[in-house]
């Protein structure tokens, strides 16, 4: 499962004799790779997390899109990973904003190497597929102190606009798209929400199944940063709430956490140069826009997803119906 040379490399790190056990934790996204548990008989940790990423382009992608354009965002999304935990990662370690340590990186033509922190012997060995209202509520408090923390930072290093499904690296599903009004706006939305004059960092990839809770499900950390960069943190709150909510369940839920993640907001901004209130009338406007720009990925991406639904599809229309209104009022 993995080499001589990591293995001897691992043991070094972690001042031990021997590995124990190797664990398989689940595959890397469209087959470049692998996240892997190494459990020690001694050392400084008992166990720890491997990230290996292969660069080749494997030959088969989950959804179909095994372009040329798919493998190279890929590839600079394990990139910008890399240059995430190097230079932005262990500064968050005094924060309420918990992310694992990385110990080692190592990277060369056919692979990339992540040695990180095993946060399931941290204090948050939980990972859910559903989870509460009060636990959706912690992840959505860690995402409101991770966006005032890196409030109007440039995103050195980073992708320049965060979230996976970014209109400039997507051209290939904006193409197929069938909603001809969504693929009209899709300029306009985009540039929506990067013309807001709030920009902080974004995880871009915040679902709920990377965040790690503790025991009782009132602390999180949060895993895997592809794709953070700069951006609009509505993105990450949809997102959130698209992995966490059910449909059906959206029209009641979605209001109570957007609600909490602007009163988090406004709390983390107490003692800092920003106005809590003026950040939240700029990003509370553009909820449905950040669906709306969502919506565009996914409709191009898997037309038949169980993210479009009723409740994404009214938001979307609401989102286009303002735009429409918007450039009236310029006009």
């Amino acid at each position: 499962m993995i080499s001589q040379a990591l293995e001897k490399k691992l043991l070094q790190l972690n001042k031990s004799d021997e590995i124990n056990h190797l664990e398989l934790i689940q595959g890397v996204w469209g087959g470049y790779g692998q996240l892997i548990r190494v459990s020690f008989s001694q050392g400084v940790h008992k166990s720890l997390v491997i990230k290996l990423i292969n660069t080749p382009q494997p030959n088969r992608h989950p959804k179909g899109w095994n372009t040329a354009i798919s493998h190279q965002r890929k590839l600079n999304s394990y990139q910008i990973e890399s240059y995430w935990y190097q230079h932005y990662a262990n500064k968050l370690q005094q924060t309420d904003c918990r992310v694992p340590r990385c110990l080692w990186i190592d990277q060369s033509e056919r692979q990339q190497v992540l040695v990180l922190e095993d946060l399931s012997v941290a204090g948050f060995p939980r990972v859910k597929k559903h989870c509460s209202l009060t636990e959706a509520k912690t992840c959505l408090s860690w995402l409101a102190q991770f966006h005032v923390i890196h409030l109007q930072k440039k995103p050195a290093g980073l992708w320049p606009t965060g979230s996976y499904w970014h209109l400039a690296t997507r051209p290939d599903e904006l193409h197929v798209l069938q909603d001809k009004a969504l693929k009209k706006a899709a300029i306009s939305l985009d540039q929506c929400l990067a013309q807001t004059p709030y920009q902080t960092l974004i995880h871009g990839d915040a679902k709920l199944a990377n965040f790690c809770f503790s025991e009782n499900g009132e602390q999180v950390a949060a895993v895997d940063f592809q794709y953070v960069g700069q951006g609009c943190g509505m993105k990450d709150v949809i997102l959130f709430i698209s992995s966490a909510v059910i449909p059906e369940h959206c029209a009641q839920l979605a209001p109570i956490l957007v609600d909490h993640y602007f009163e988090a907001l406004q709390k983390a901004t107490v003692n800092t140069e920003f106005n809590g209130q003026q950040l939240t009338d700029a990003w509370r406007p553009l909820y449905a826009i950040a669906w709306a720009d969502f919506q565009r990925f996914v409709k191009g991406w898997s037309p038949n997803h169980w993210k479009i639904n009723d409740y994404t599809e009214t938001l979307t229309l609401q989102a286009l119906d303002s735009l429409t209104e918007l450039n009236k009022l310029e006009g």
